[in-house]
């Protein structure tokens, strides 16, 4: 099974968390922690920081390693580099997912999240 090495950024400001709903592929509608794959030659710190400027025309400060999750999806096996982000300005455009929102610890249970991300919530609810 081939793996797919990405990186995600758990954007945290005021006691919440930022998510994005896909708007592509297999998964759209389904919600997630921006973020997605990391070039050859590239850390998974300059990943998340491309990333996070090509989706959402944000300028991210990338923090500590929150956790790896691996998980195996029905055609591929995904490695997820998580860190700890915060944003430089508040600005942001989506500009690859059809919806965004900043959850608390009360309302990120609200949405359908992507199975890999979903392993995250605990961990995020003691960060919030």
């Amino acid at each position: 099974m081939k793996t797919v090495e990405v990186v995600a950024a758990v954007i945290v400001r005021d006691a919440q968390v930022f998510a994005t709903r896909r708007g592509y592929g297999e998964f759209k509608g389904w919600w997630e922690f921006p973020g997605g794959k990391i070039e050859a030659g590239e850390c998974p710190q300059e990943a998340l920081i491309r990333e996070i400027r090509e989706e959402l025309d944000a300028e991210i400060e990338v923090g500590q390693l929150l956790d790896t999750v691996e998980w195996d999806y029905p055609d591929f096996h995904l490695k997820m580099h998580c860190f700890r982000c915060s944003l430089l300005h508040d600005q942001m455009h989506l500009n690859e997912h059809e919806a965004s929102a900043w959850l608390t610890s009360e309302t990120m249970h609200s949405v359908k999240w992507l199975p890999a991300d979903e392993g995250l919530l605990p961990m995020i609810k003691d960060l919030l």
